[in-house]
């Protein structure tokens, strides 16, 4: 039998060192199947994505790339008669076990879209620390500086937008509004990040930056990104 549900604070095991080393899968996926309403988007998709890898997912538009990415993090079941079957384990619990917080699981599991989701009316600052409330509200003590800026670094921003921190964020180009996006995934401190096409909207120096910064959040994160483009799945995964 399954173990009980974990607590919010329990549900991400810290990656050890050696687990980084032999490359195990942190995030694993069962049976899964995925529907809206009668139709079946996804059919029984068995898969481990390793630690500190890139997982890239290809295939044609209309292929349920995106479907299967949404489940990974619980957003498939925000849309009205969505639902899914299966088992999605991140560390070995269950993200969809009964008393499971789909905004836990949301927490550990980031997901930058396709297009730049910056948030119009706020600033960069506020941007990028948006999603801090739900730590606070689960007990932790945030600086919300100190995580805007190693969010920021960690997203090769920091030294673009570190004196227009108080701007709009549609100030900033696109590309660099894609890497605020992705900043703000990463101010949660995420266990896994998921990225759909994040480059679609991009020009090639964009796209080049993006690349760069997956590479480089490989071996921080689990990265699970979908493209239809078989080169950058080539030159950013496994």
């Amino acid at each position: 039998m399954d173990s009980p549900v974990p607590s919010t604070d329990t549900l991400v095991a810290p990656a050890s060192p050696a687990a980084g080393a032999g490359r195990p899968p942190r995030l694993e996926v069962r049976n899964l199947d995925a529907f809206f309403g009668k139709v079946h988007a996804v059919r029984n998709v068995s898969m481990a994505m390793p630690d500190r890898r890139v997982t890239a997912i290809i295939g044609p538009s209309g292929s349920g790339k995106s479907t299967f990415l949404r489940t990974l993090n619980r957003m498939h079941e925000t849309v009205p008669t969505a639902r899914v079957e299966g088992r999605v384990l991140l560390d070995g619990h269950d993200l969809y076990a009964p008393g499971v917080d789909p905004v836990s699981v949301r927490r550990h599991v980031g997901m930058v879209f396709q297009r730049p989701t910056a948030f119009p009316t706020k600033s960069i600052r506020d941007n990028v620390a948006a999603g801090l409330g739900v730590l606070r509200a689960a007990g932790e003590k945030v600086n919300t500086d100190e995580r805007v800026e190693h969010a920021l670094r960690r997203a090769a921003l920091w030294d673009e937008v570190k004196d227009r921190l108080d701007e709009s964020a549609v100030g900033i180009s696109g590309g660099q509004q894609q890497r605020l996006c992705i900043a703000r995934a990463l101010a949660m401190d995420p266990a896994v990040l998921l990225m759909d096409e994040p480059t679609a909207s991009l020009d090639p120096i964009s796209t080049e930056k993006v690349e760069n910064l997956i590479h480089d959040l490989r071996v921080q994160v689990v990265v699970v990104i979908v493209t239809h483009n078989m080169e950058q799945a080539a030159r950013v995964s496994e």
